[in-house]
């Protein structure tokens, strides 16, 4: 059924007369004729009575009436639900825990009551949450990416830069340190479970484990943020890898440390990628946010040689 024929038929009905209707559809007279008899060839009924005072309606016309009416409302209820601002702007934050959740966090702060749909793509990595944001299922996501990989539609501004610290239980030897280098992890076990090959934080602990001959595993199943940490405290050889950004709780007994790593610091290069023509207002205003909260940079950092510049 042609929407725009529904809708011709109603304003005849409202105005009373083809003419009228043309008029206030900014359409002639003739095409008024034409979209009404389209409309009633199609139904196999007569709705109008053509009169010199007007258009009056048959009994057809008058049954169809109201359910013309509520077809146009659903029309205009569908397009209401996909119009910039009327739904709510959904973004990946890869993990709820990490640095770039808290960074939504804070937008949501400044701007209490903005309609806001957080998601975690956990098991996709850039490419797929790339592709999510290409065909709609997302807004936006949070990642770490090269210069050279973005398809054409796709922004990215580098949003955070998180530095890395060491988390470590209190009987590891390097417990009681106020801050590391780099150097001072070396021949230290690091385990993150999860890390899955073909992802950029994959990729990010490969070149991390080459530049500065590090020890990162992730040997073992993941259980979960909390496992990892109950694991931790309880190991005199075992440390992990947070972001100082990164909200992570446990028990007060656990006795766990993070010691900033400096010289350089290890920094993890979050960018937020969105499709460029989204008209959506929640995503300007929070691209604005971003750019204006963004963390200033350690003076000495190192990030992969495969990250995207900071702007």
């Amino acid at each position: 059924m042609d929407i725009n024929a529904v809708r011709t038929f109603v304003a005849v009905v409202e105005t009373g007369r083809f003419q009228e209707a043309a008029a206030d559809l900014r359409i002639t007279q003739q095409a008024v004729s034409k979209r009404v008899a389209s409309l009633e060839r199609g139904l196999g009924v007569a709705l109008f009575v053509r009169t010199a005072r007007g258009a009056r309606l048959t009994l057809d016309g008058q049954a169809f009436l109201p359910h013309a009416r509520e077809v146009l409302r659903a029309v205009e209820r569908a397009a209401a639900s996909v119009s910039p601002g009327e739904r709510a702007l959904r973004v990946d934050v890869l993990g709820r825990r990490i640095a770039p959740a808290s960074a939504l966090q804070g937008f949501y702060q400044s701007h209490p009551g903005t309609d806001l749909d957080v998601v975690t793509l956990s098991d996709a990595n850039a490419a797929r949450a790339i592709e999510a944001v290409l065909a709609g299922e997302v807004d936006a996501t949070f990642r770490a990416v090269s210069a050279g990989d973005l398809p054409t539609g796709i922004s990215a501004e580098r949003v955070l830069d998180d530095p890395l610290q060491l988390l470590v239980g209190p009987g590891h030897p390097l417990a009681s340190a106020k801050s590391l280098t780099p150097a001072h992890l070396s021949g230290h076990r690091i385990w993150i479970p999860g890390i899955k090959q073909g992802t950029e934080w994959a990729a990010y602990y490969d070149e991390l484990t080459e530049t500065f001959d590090l020890r990162i595993d992730a040997v073992g199943p993941d259980f979960g943020s909390e496992a990892l940490m109950d694991s931790i405290a309880d190991s005199a050889v075992l440390a992990t890898l947070v972001g100082t950004g990164d909200r992570y709780v446990w028990p007060a007994a656990h006795g766990l440390r993070r010691i900033p790593i400096e010289g350089p610091a290890l920094v993890y290069p979050h960018s937020f990628l969105y499709r460029t023509a989204n008209p959506h207002p929640t995503l300007a205003a929070l691209r604005r946010h971003l750019a204006q909260a963004r963390p200033t940079p350690p003076a000495e950092a190192w990030t992969p040689g495969w990250a995207r510049a900071r702007q």
